[in-house]
């Protein structure tokens, strides 16, 4: 059964952002806010997780999963940016774009693209998602919460803690999240490819 949590959207109270963050490291999944929907996110390294997020959205292995970063430097660890993708990516960030590029041997193999070794990474412009990457001192797996044959992510914490109660391990919950994913522009190839329209204005990459 999943816990649920209800923290402060501005001040998060910080024995919760450790207890979720302590979930997270014991190989849990949980359901948190971001500023485009909720996302479901687990430890980097944990294959367990990634499984789960696989099956619970009916996921193939060509989809990108998303390290939801704390800030550019640690972005830069993960993958590999040019000088001109680096002002394009930076002029956006943080904010509700995933970028897709070419990912560094940092990056655990399963959760690569199989044919071009990319990943997506993003910088969420929300107070308790960076609270919770700032206490797990790594990039969040994270992966958006849009359940099979549904158009829209759901908003509501508590009706995630009861759809998803015996799948996941914990809902962190701040008040509603917006019903629109990330907007994601594919980088990997150099020019910009905008693979999906989303909460992210697209205008500067067209």
């Amino acid at each position: 059964m999943a816990k649920y949590f209800d923290v402060h959207p501005e001040n998060p109270q910080r024995r919760t952002i450790n207890t979720v963050a302590d979930t997270i490291r014991s190989d849990g999944l949980v359901v948190y806010p971001t500023d485009s929907c909720f996302a479901l996110g687990c430890r980097l390294g944990s294959r367990e997780g990634i499984n789960r997020i696989r099956s619970i959205r009916d996921l193939d292995d060509r989809h990108h999963f998303t390290l939801v970063c704390r800030d550019f430097a640690q972005l830069g660890q993960f993958v590999h940016v040019d000088k001109d993708v680096f002002r394009a990516v930076k002029a956006a960030t943080p904010g509700s774009y995933t970028f897709i590029l070419p990912a560094t041997k940092e990056v655990p193999r399963q959760l690569l693209h199989p044919k071009k070794k990319t990943v997506g990474v993003r910088i969420p412009e929300h107070v308790v998602a960076q609270a919770l990457v700032e206490e797990l001192g790594e990039p969040l797996l994270s992966s958006t919460l849009l359940l099979p044959g549904e158009d829209e992510p759901m908003t509501q914490g508590w009706e995630i803690k009861e759809r998803l109660d015996h799948v996941v391990d914990a809902v962190l919950d701040s008040g509603d999240c917006g019903t629109e994913p990330t907007t994601v522009i594919d980088f990997s190839g150099g020019e910009p490819e905008i693979v999906r329209r989303g909460a992210g204005d697209t205008a500067r990459f067209e």
